[in-house]
């Protein structure tokens, strides 16, 4: 079953990818290369925290406006985290969909998942409430705790003012600095030690939730 979901995903991903390539035009895809090669070339996805570094603590509201701390998760077992772009984000939503499909998997392998979002709070609900999601879905303002992980970047203007114009990008984050998070997704010991960690500068590739659940099993 675990394959199956795998190759859900990646054949989500990958259609959502060339219906891009096939619907969009040149100034478009030019435009948006440019910004992927730009991420690439910032050099984050090495600056980010990398396996058997220590996975900086956070408290973080939900949706509901609750309190959620890292390490109170951790004393339960270990914890996936996860970072998604915002609900505006066709490949976000397949993952969240997918992720919330594996989420029993995670649980009998003794981990719990948290999804981070720089959007504001009642856009997180929406995109919680949208999707059915039973694991927590934490506004991260600003990207404060994304820059603990080192997974932020600065969108090129020009996508920038793409995303704007298209759906509003900055009414979303509350805020205009064109900053967003790496799709990462890490699992953290109850040490606090990161163990796994997938960090892709092009936000169309995310971890795999079978090899999410795999990785639990083995580890």
């Amino acid at each position: 079953m675990g394959n199956n979901k795998e190759q859900t995903l990646q054949l989500k991903l990958q259609a959502k990818k060339a219906d891009f390539e096939k619907k969009a035009d040149a100034n478009k895809k030019r435009a948006y290369k440019e910004g992927l090669d730009a991420v690439v070339q910032s050099g984050v996805t090495t600056k980010a925290k990398q396996i058997g570094e220590k996975a900086p603590n956070f408290v973080l509201n939900n949706a509901l406006g609750e309190s959620v701390e890292l390490n109170d998760l951790l004393k339960k077992g270990k914890v996936i985290l996860t970072w998604y772009r915002g609900g505006w984000c066709p490949y976000c939503n397949m993952t969240l969909h997918e992720l919330q499909q594996e989420l029993p998997h995670f649980k009998a392998n003794g981990a719990s998942l948290i999804a981070l979002t720089p959007e504001l709070p009642d856009k997180s609900m929406s995109t919680a409430q949208k999707h059915d999601l039973e694991f927590e879905v934490l506004s991260d303002i600003g990207n404060k705790i994304a820059k603990a992980y080192g997974v932020v970047f600065r969108l090129t203007d020009e996508v920038a003012e793409m995303y704007n114009q298209s759906f509003g990008m900055s009414s979303y984050n509350g805020d205009e600095s064109n900053e967003l998070p790496l799709a990462a997704t890490y699992i953290i010991e109850q040490n606090g030690e990161i163990s796994y960690a997938f960090l892709d500068a092009d936000y169309r590739n995310r971890a795999e939730p079978a090899e999410l659940t795999t990785f639990l099993k083995e580890n």
